[in-house]
């Protein structure tokens, strides 16, 4: 008779699929609570203290570790030694394992978990198992996901055996999982020792959407989402209408979340290939997106609108005129709903504002390797702020250089923008020298420059940054300093009547 061992955390399923191998003709081996709800519903079930001929101790934490176990699943049925081996040590062969793990990043995401518990629900021995079965795959067949308990029914059912194919299939499904599982472990563990810089780092995030392509229609690609990540953010969001997101989509979409996290105030943020292309703010959410619609008119075009506070009729009137790739908010009203929803494609995503905003590390990956850092979050609040120049901001002008300031770390560098008190009016983005930066963001700010502000995400290596700002009309800029030349650019801030702020930390976003 061949044997099945089932040892699972979640019960889903576990019933019908133990009635079915018994019906394939398996004997079960179970334990604890698993053994427990099979006897419930009437199937006969072997205790594992049976076959390890050993009692379960120290409150479960030791039942399956022992060779009558994996012995049982680590034998290749092909060797004669093994087989004789089996025979000496009176151990039965397993023929299928079915398990799943302790809920280990369930019980970390409780808010009051403390350290004992989360340790407590780190499995050992279902990850052993699992291993030690899926290591010998060839002969035995390893379930870890209930999805899979019908399929593996229907082959011993039809052909009494699960097929070669599929049994390497649950294999790799195995480490996957167990991968993934130690993952959360290691990031969990880490924290807690408080250390930074490990020695290694490993990732794990699930799949959430296989996308159509990627940046382009040529390139394969997925979405994936971090366990138990930053519930404030498209991963976490919802999508109420339109077409499927694509690659490009999330990263926009991402870009606007990032920007407009950083305003209280009701704020609209326009993004366009990852940089903001206009922001606005105001009293009501429609003053904001008219701010941020009328900072640049043209590269709205096909772009994506995130929004802080809840859409409503006023402002989806607005929105519905103008071709938009996604619309990210709060939440909308029906009203804004039934205005939105109207258009055929656009996407409209649910984002909870108030939902967790972990300081998640950022990763890019290159060829064969990973670059991890921070995230920058650091704000104007935390800046050392110090004003070199004779003349210090007025008010109106302090209110302009700190939108600006927000929005600069958000744009690729080189990066310029010229900004007023709620809106931006130019944005020079992704220029390989500072001063093509400042003349993309004033030429497209115009008239609007005179009397404006202008930030910039590093400092000035010379002064001619300056000298353009200042024959535009700018009357205050904002800049970390730093530069072996400050004295030239403060000299012409002087020169030309411009208060100069500087802030001690440096925005570089490439």
């Amino acid at each position: 008779m061949k044997r099945a061992l089932l040892s699972v955390s979640d019960k889903t399923g576990i019933v019908e699929f133990a009635k079915g191998l018994k019906e394939t003709g398996f004997e079960i081996v179970s334990t604890g609570g698993t053994k427990k709800t099979l006897a419930e519903h009437g199937i006969e079930v072997i205790g594992i203290e049976e076959v390890t001929k050993f009692p379960e101790i120290m409150d479960g934490r030791v039942k399956t570790l022992h060779p009558n176990v994996h012995g049982g699943l680590l034998a290749r049925r092909n060797d004669d030694a093994h087989l004789a081996q089996l025979a000496e040590h009176h151990i039965q062969p397993i023929d299928l394992v079915c398990v799943n793990l302790y809920p280990f990043q369930h019980t970390i995401a409780k808010p009051d978990v403390t350290p004992e518990e989360a340790i407590e629900n780190i499995d050992i021995g279902g990850p052993t198992m699992l291993r030690s079965a899926a290591k010998n795959h060839e002969f035995v067949t390893v379930v870890v996901d209930p999805s899979d308990y019908d399929i593996v029914l229907a082959q011993f059912s039809e052909n009494g055996e699960v097929s070669g194919q599929k049994k390497r299939q649950l294999a790799a499904k195995v480490f996957r999982h167990t991968a993934a599982y130690d993952a959360v472990i290691s990031e969990y563990m880490t924290q807690l020792a408080e250390e930074e810089n490990p020695e290694s780092v490993t990732l794990t995030y699930n799949l959430k959407q296989s996308l159509r392509y990627g940046e382009n229609p040529h390139q394969n690609a997925s979405f994936y989402q971090k366990p138990l990540g930053s519930t404030f953010s498209v991963a976490y969001g919802t999508q109420l209408h339109g077409k499927e997101l694509s690659y490009n989509n999330i990263n926009d979409a991402d870009a606007a979340l990032l920007i407009v996290r950083d305003f209280e105030q009701p704020a609209a943020v326009a993004v366009k290939h990852m940089n903001p292309c206009g922001v606005g703010v105001g009293e009501t959410l429609a003053e904001a997106f008219r701010k941020a619609y009328e900072a640049d008119s043209t590269s709205i075009f096909g772009g994506i609108i995130a929004l802080n506070r809840e859409v409503d009729l006023e402002t989806s009137m607005m929105l519905k005129d103008i071709f938009l790739e996604i619309i990210i908010a709060p939440s909308f009203t029906k009203d804004a709903l039934d205005v939105l929803t109207a258009k055929k494609n656009i996407r409209l995503l649910t984002v909870d504002f108030k939902g967790e905003r972990k300081n998640e590390q950022k990763t890019t990956s290159i060829q064969g390797g990973l670059l991890v850092q921070d995230l920058d979050t650091y704000g104007f609040d935390q800046a050392t702020i110090s004003i070199p120049t004779k003349r210090e901001p007025s008010e109106e002008e302090w209110a302009a250089l700190k939108l600006g300031w927000k929005v600069v770390k958000h744009v690729k560098s080189n990066a310029i923008v010229v900004s007023g008190e709620q809106m931006t009016y130019g944005i020079g983005a992704g220029q390989m020298n500072r001063v093509g930066a400042a003349n993309i963001a004033l030429a497209q700010a115009g008239d609007k420059a005179t009397g404006a502000a202008l930030a910039s995400d590093a400092f000035f290596p010379m002064d001619d940054t300056v000298e353009a700002a200042a024959k535009a009309g700018i009357t205050a800029i904002i800049q970390p300093g730093g530069s072996v030349r400050d004295e030239d650019s403060i000299k012409k801030a002087d020169e030309y009547g411009i208060a100069m702020v500087f802030t001690g930390v440096r925005h570089f976003k490439h």
